[in-house]
């Protein structure tokens, strides 16, 4: 094995008989030729994607694991240049829910979007049919919050709240827990389908939801199952924690602003992990939106 690779390694351009080979010799057990030939096959750029499932099907579960493995780097590739494209061409009122999901294929690429968007369709379907009738603001937040907390057992992440991924929507529906401001994005994208005036608030270190009209203003603590807070329960956290207290914390956000906290997170987590690539990405995204 390691005589064929030998030979193909030193060619720069390989026919598809070659890859084929190279292809065959990913489950070799040696560390270094495998990262070899992985390198190998990266350069032959994302037509390799082909014959790398093709070969993967009648492959070992390591060649399999590792053919998906280069597979997923390509498509992580181009998620990641779709995603910096899409917030560098939108402006601040941007479609938020297709934002996130691009997002969440720079980590996740093979996700079906749709399948997740008529997931929330479904909820709020569902949340719909219980609002009839119901006008006031408070009993419509009461509903919605027993629908997603103890029917569907949505939860804020206390146990791992630094996850990178509590801020990947695709998981947080999955998993039905996430962080303040994963949560507050599925409270806004169901708010949206119901016509209902919710929207962001980006408090410091903390995010939630604020529902008003003409006659009611209240703020939803969405991490902590929706519990319900006056403005002098806002401000009182702010003194709190120590926050200048004016109503620019309590303005709503745009959805490129949400957007731009969601990466800030995920730059934040990555770079105190250690995890260099992953910070350097969300550093673009950061900067991409900040324009």
């Amino acid at each position: 094995m390691a005589q064929i690779y030998q030979n193909i390694a030193r060619k720069h351009s390989l026919t598809e008989k070659e890859r084929t080979a190279l292809i065959q010799l990913l489950d070799d057990e040696d560390p270094s030729i495998y990262s070899h030939i992985r390198q190998k096959l990266i350069e032959c750029g994302p037509e390799i994607c082909k014959l790398l499932k093709q070969n993967a099907i009648k492959g070992s579960p390591l060649l399999r694991k590792r053919a998906n493995e280069i597979i997923n780097f390509f498509g992580k590739k181009d998620a990641d240049n779709i995603f910096l494209a899409f917030c560098i061409n939108n402006g601040n009122d941007l479609d938020l829910e297709n934002g996130v999901f691009l997002l969440a294929k720079t980590q996740y690429p093979d996700i079906n979007q749709e399948a997740y968007s008529a997931l929330i369709d479904n909820f709020a379907f569902e949340i719909g049919l219980r609002l009839k009738r119901i006008t006031r603001g408070v009993p419509i937040i009461n509903t919605i919050n027993y629908y997603l907390f103890d029917d569907l057992g949505f939860v804020g992440n206390e146990v791992d709240y630094y996850n990178p991924n509590n801020n990947y929507l695709n998981i947080v529906l999955d998993k039905r827990t996430g962080n303040p401001v994963s949560l507050c994005i599925l409270y806004i994208l169901i708010a949206h389908r119901l016509k209902l005036p919710i929207v962001g608030i980006a408090l410091p270190g903390h995010f939630m939801c604020r529902f008003q009209t003409s006659t009611e203003e209240f703020y939803i603590d969405v991490f902590n199952r929706g519990r319900i807070l006056t403005k002098t329960d806002c401000i009182r956290y702010l003194h709190d924690t120590n926050n200048s207290i004016h109503d620019g914390f309590l303005s709503p956000v745009t959805p490129r602003n949400i957007l731009l906290r969601v990466c800030s997170n995920l730059h934040q987590i990555y770079q105190q992990k250690e995890q260099r690539t992953q910070a350097e990405q969300c550093q673009r995204y950061l900067i991409a939106l900040s324009r």
